[in-house]
């Protein structure tokens, strides 16, 4: 039966023993349940896919992710991660699906993405209150006999976040710009503060230093360029030095170095 619904094409497949109905046209959760159904009994979207799902952190993966408690192997539309620890308490469902919960896909994130974009992540479900901290030490105690460095990553972004509490970005240069201000242990700036009527990047109030970090095509036409020279000038009429840096400056690690350097020239205190 399957096989002539396959010459009639009303079948199509996704994975092995995995079939869509007249067409791949799929949502995005479309094609996350195919992956967990393809990943056999007890597997469950995870990583990068299951943050993507919960809605904390975005993924522009090809590759879907997920874990299964049996040796599986990865193809290449899927990459497959055996941990034999995975519990029923590290397993939920959203929207039909099985997804690792928030608290273990933190756990999970922590070994295979950024440090900046862990905190991200964290900060997103501690905002919208959708992980708990007694559950999230649960996982992360669940899973501690891995060798993956994500406990140590994980806790040092606990940390951050009590000491300093959530700063909520709005993208990933503003990511990378506060993540190179905690690697050259500087002060820490308020994100996305309105000064005077004119909304900046990142400020340091007692230095009367703000910064704007040029991410996109945005601030490279004309018209931009008017807007941003226009805002530098109100906010030093009134005191302020507003320094800028574009997606290269604070991604690329020379660039950072002089970036930090410059902030400390302008009067930015180490942390």
């Amino acid at each position: 039966m399957v096989e002539t619904r396959l010459r009639r094409r009303q079948l199509v497949p996704l994975h092995r023993g995995v079939y869509a109905v007249g067409h791949r046209r799929l949502t995005e959760r479309g094609f996350w349940m195919a992956a967990v159904l393809a990943a056999g009994p007890g597997a469950a979207l995870s990583h990068r896919d299951a943050a993507a799902l919960h809605g904390i952190l975005l993924s522009d993966r090809s590759r879907i992710e997920v874990t299964t408690p049996r040796r599986t192997a990865s193809t290449d539309r899927l990459d497959v991660y055996d941990r034999r620890e995975l519990t029923a308490d590290d397993v939920e469902v959203t929207a039909g699906i099985d997804v690792t919960t928030v608290e273990r896909t933190l756990v999970d994130l922590a070994a295979v993405v950024p440090a900046y974009r862990l905190r991200k992540a964290l900060a997103e479900a501690e905002r919208t209150r959708l992980a708990d901290r007694h559950r999230l030490a649960a996982a992360m105690e669940r899973a501690r006999t891995r060798h993956d460095g994500g406990h140590a990553a994980l806790s040092a972004a606990l940390a951050e976040l009590r000491r300093h509490g959530l700063q909520r970005t709005r993208s990933d240069a503003e990511d990378l710009f506060l993540d190179l201000v905690i690697e050259h242990g500087l002060a820490r700036p308020r994100m996305n503060l309105v000064l005077h009527g004119d909304e900046v990047d990142a400020v340091w109030r007692a230095e009367r230093v703000a910064v704007e970090v040029d991410g996109g095509a945005y601030h490279w036409t004309p018209a931009a360029r008017a807007r941003d020279r226009e805002k530098a000038n109100r906010l030093a009429a009134r005191g302020w030095r507003l320094l800028r840096f574009d997606w290269w400056d604070v991604s690329e690690p020379p660039r950072r170095a002089r970036v930090a350097a410059a902030l400390r020239a302008a009067g930015i205190p180490d942390e």
